[in-house]
């Protein structure tokens, strides 16, 4: 049996750890309508750490499916997506790290801005495989995707650019239409196989996600666990993509 005394030092450690834990702040308080939310220190850390861990697993993965490519198609395709895979966690990653120094208020904010227009492109980036190498029929419009995500990503970048930190709302919504229109077409006229399930488990963590994309002061750590979301979003999708187009 375990002496008293060891008792007592573990009783003394759960105390202590949970009063230390009690004493840090996870979030603040909600910004006033259209102002940038202020993490705590807790959070700035996290955010950091929950994109950051992923660039060196996408840079991984984007070599694993140039290597993979049997045709040219295959590895623009593979090409594309890549990029747009590893600038969305890079990208992500350098903001939180220039926002938690909070020492270069214009590089924060051009990181900023990037940071929220490479969603557009990811989204965009994360289609092209799916419209490229396995298009819809030429007979109807929706064949035509693969420039068309494009199109709607740039005019989601303009939107953000040109209306920054204003009515978010709105460029949430735009968020969910880039990325949600095009699969509901696609799903509408084709089936696609062993990758559909997880094409549809990554739209549905997109869109769980969403709910703490927008709870900042609210929820604690709420971006980070958005992060998470995206993250999980991102495996399910490039595992589709692996096997449905490259295996």
């Amino acid at each position: 049996m375990m002496p008293a005394k060891y008792w007592t030092q573990l009783r003394m450690l759960k105390g202590s750890t949970f009063q230390t834990m009690k004493s840090i702040k996870w979030m603040n308080d909600r910004p006033s309508h259209n102002q940038q939310y202020n993490p705590t220190y807790v959070e700035h850390i996290a955010n950091i750490i929950t994109h950051g861990i992923w660039v060196l697993p996408s840079i991984y993965g984007g070599l694993v499916l140039l290597l993979k490519s049997p045709t040219s198609s295959h590895f623009l395709c593979a090409l594309i997506y890549s990029l747009s895979l590893i600038l969305c966690f890079t990208v992500s990653t350098l903001f939180h790290s220039v926002f938690f120094s909070n020492k270069n208020r214009f590089l924060r904010e051009l990181l900023h801005r990037s940071d929220r227009a490479m969603i557009y492109i990811f989204i965009a980036g994360s289609y092209f495989p799916w419209v490229f190498l396995d298009p819809l029929p030429h007979n109807i419009w929706p064949y035509h995707l693969w420039w068309i995500i494009w199109v709607l990503a740039l005019i989601g970048i303009v939107y953000q650019q040109t209306f920054y930190e204003k009515y978010k709302s709105f460029e949430t919504m735009m968020y969910v239409f880039v990325g949600l229109g095009p699969a509901l077409v696609i799903l509408q006229h084709k089936s696609l196989g062993p990758g559909e399930f997880m094409l549809k488990l990554g739209g549905a963590l997109y869109i769980l996600g969403i709910t703490f994309f927008k709870s900042d002061g609210k929820i604690p750590c709420a971006h980070a666990i958005w992060h998470l979301f995206v993250a999980g979003a991102a495996v399910s999708h490039y595992f589709a993509i692996l096997f449905h187009l490259y295996s």
